[in-house]
């Protein structure tokens, strides 16, 4: 019987099989990557820092998978629920017969499994071959992040193949639970009704979890505000972007049609607008099952992207506000009568030794009297005064890191292996990129950038030009640093977002495809009442496309939402609001959901309309 489901209603199962197909073959290339990543082979030759760096990268590209991973086993979950709770809803009549003739609860949630089994077998056979293309595609992407060597390579790793063989078929499983629970609760006098839609769309368990939801959602907005700390702003909103999504989409049958009002108040003033907001606002299964990817998509990638967007803006602050500086120069600057304070700033490689632990990283040399005359930052210990003969200043990158004021570290600078005593240890701050200071006599040359402060009576343009190209202001050159933080995360955003789009498209092109099996008859009624064909399709394309616009609207409040934290902790920090609102990103969203959806739309539309309107009402399917 489970086969003879899916071979006869194949067209609704091929969105899970999709799904599934994606998630195996994500699973296998992304654990083969893993693995190779674990275990990174190293070239002679490199420098201390430049395998630092590469194991940094390494240690990076395997949590990005880790996440990759994660987000397709879940995405491919709740396609694969949502398709199974549609299907349940259109076979009630077919299920209630089971009943009827005989069949047990217990037998009818075995059939259920049995077709999700199946499912996942043939989702897994697919997705293997796209788990060996993917590992291609995986390492050159991240290759070209620059998150991998150029010379990486993932050798083909069995344990992986069936790791996402299992994986696909318990995914399948586990998404049809509710499902399989729901259909044997249908019983056969119910079901022969001739009202498909008596059960209502919300059930007890969907009210339960979308008012928890909705409830924890709140609690944390609330909490955020009341916090207004930045680094609490940003926990709780990656809690708020969960939180809310689910609440949200667990509410859509509610949610969509609230909403839905506001679009409909255009919707006027034809026969076409006016059947679309009908089934808009009553049709709320189907509007429910379209938006509901669409929220979640939204919550979560307009929300990580604002919120780590803002961190990295709020950088820029943070180094605007701590830099009494006037001008950035990319060099040496020689004194000269205009300028008041030169701070010179040199980058050079440096190897710290202590209790059997290396780091590779970069010290910074300055001169203590002018880094302090152009930087508000103190020492939470010590004193960098003492920063003179040989001795080091432990940054706000590597404060947290457990330096004792006192302590004796082993240092090599660039061939020159010395004794340091740390006599003082800076606050951490946003910007972890300055992790240890040295006095200039310590440096060899290197990366030279100059901190200007003008002096009294002269004009800031004028000495910046008389600078030359590489002067800036530190207005600027905050903002650069935050740009090249966010730089960092671009990439990784990129990929995320890159496959969430994929998700959410497979999730809502198969809640359409779906719903057009329910909507021969009732396009039929609308050709035999008067509308041409073309109208039918139109319907169904503004139908669509104005609930593309209510998910991307319910999507951007749970963002909103997020954002509330971050916007009240930068605030009370900084004294100003400090918020990355990512319109590019919602508008690319909502350009590529109304091109697919309404493709979709359409073409299922014209699709169900081939056949001539009365063979659909001569009898019942």
């Amino acid at each position: 019987m489970s086969v003879g489901a899916v071979r006869d209603r194949w067209q609704m199962f091929a969105g899970a099989v999709v799904a599934v197909a994606l998630g195996v073959g994500l699973v296998q290339s992304s654990l083969q990557v893993m693995a190779a990543t674990g275990q990174p082979q190293l070239p002679a030759g490199l420098s201390g820092v430049e395998r630092a760096r590469i194991r940094d990268g390494y240690a990076g590209a395997a949590t990005l998978l880790g996440m990759t991973v994660m987000l397709a086993v879940f995405l491919t979950v709740f396609i694969v629920s949502t398709t199974f709770g549609f299907t349940v809803v259109q076979r009630r009549r077919e299920l209630a017969l089971l009943r009827l003739v005989g069949a047990q609860r217990g037998s009818l949630r075995l059939m259920l499994l049995g077709e999700a089994a199946l499912l996942g077998v043939l989702g897994t056979a697919a997705g293997v071959p796209i788990g060996v293309l993917g590992t291609y595609a995986q390492s050159e992407l991240l290759m070209s992040l620059g998150m991998l060597p150029f010379w990486f390579h993932a050798p083909w790793d069995p344990g992986a193949l069936y790791a996402a063989a299992i994986v696909g078929v318990s995914t399948a499983l586990v998404g049809v639970f509710a499902a399989a629970w729901r259909a044997s609760r249908i019983t056969a006098l119910e079901a022969l009704s001739d009202l498909p839609g008596s059960r209502p769309v919300m059930t007890g368990w969907r009210w339960f979890w979308g008012l928890s939801a909705t409830g924890f959602t709140v609690l944390l907005v609330i909490v955020g505000q009341a916090a207004g700390d930045l680094v609490a702003g940003l926990m709780i909103a990656l809690l708020v972007m969960v939180s809310g999504s689910v609440a949200l989409s667990q509410l859509s049958p509610i949610a969509v049609p609230w909403v839905g009002r506001l679009p409909a108040l255009v919707l006027r003033g034809s026969l076409v607008a006016d059947l679309a907001r009908s089934n808009v606002l009553h049709a709320v299964r189907r509007s429910s099952a379209t938006a509901a990817p669409l929220i979640v998509l939204v919550g979560l990638l307009v929300g990580l992207w604002g919120t780590f967007g803002s961190l990295a803006k709020a950088v820029g602050e943070e180094q605007r506000q701590l830099v009494t500086a006037d001008l950035v120069v990319g060099g040496p600057v020689a004194p000269a009568a205009d300028i008041a304070v030169a701070s010179r700033q040199t980058t050079v490689p440096i190897t710290v030794r202590r209790k059997g632990s290396t780091v590779y990283s970069e010290a910074i040399g300055i001169d203590p009297a002018a880094w302090q005359q152009t930087h508000k930052l103190r020492p939470r210990k010590g004193s960098l005064d003492r920063l003179t003969g040989s001795t080091i200043a432990i940054g706000p990158g590597m404060s947290t890191d457990g330096y004792k004021l006192g302590s004796v570290l082993t240092a090599t600078i660039g061939k020159r292996v010395t004794k340091l005593t740390v006599v003082a240890v800076l606050p951490e701050t946003l910007d972890v990129g300055d992790n240890f200071y040295l006095p200039h006599a310590l440096t060899p040359a290197g990366r030279t950038e100059t901190l200007v402060k003008v002096a009294d009576g002269n004009d800031r343009a004028a000495v910046a030009r008389r600078l030359g190209g590489t002067a800036q202001s530190i207005a600027d050159w905050a903002e650069d640093r935050g740009k090249a933080q966010q730089s960092g995360n671009t990439g990784i955003f990129a990929v995320l977002m890159g496959l969430a789009g994929v998700y959410a498209a497979v999730a809502v092109v198969n809640a359409i495809v779906m719903a057009a099996a329910d909507r021969r008859r009732e396009f039929a009624l609308a050709r035999m009442a008067g509308l041409t064909r073309a109208q039918v399709v139109l319907v169904a394309l503004v139908e669509s496309l104005t609930v593309v616009l209510i998910g991307v609207l319910l999507g951007c409040v749970v963002a909103a939402a997020a954002l509330a934290g971050v916007a009240s902790g930068t605030a009370n920090t900084y004294g100003v609001v400090v918020l990355a609102v990512p319109w590019r990103l919602i508008a690319l969203i909502l350009a590529g959901a109304l091109v697919v959806v309404g493709a979709t739309a359409a073409g299922t539309a014209w699709t169900a309309t081939r056949v001539r309107p009365i063979s659909l009402l001569g009898g019942r399917e």
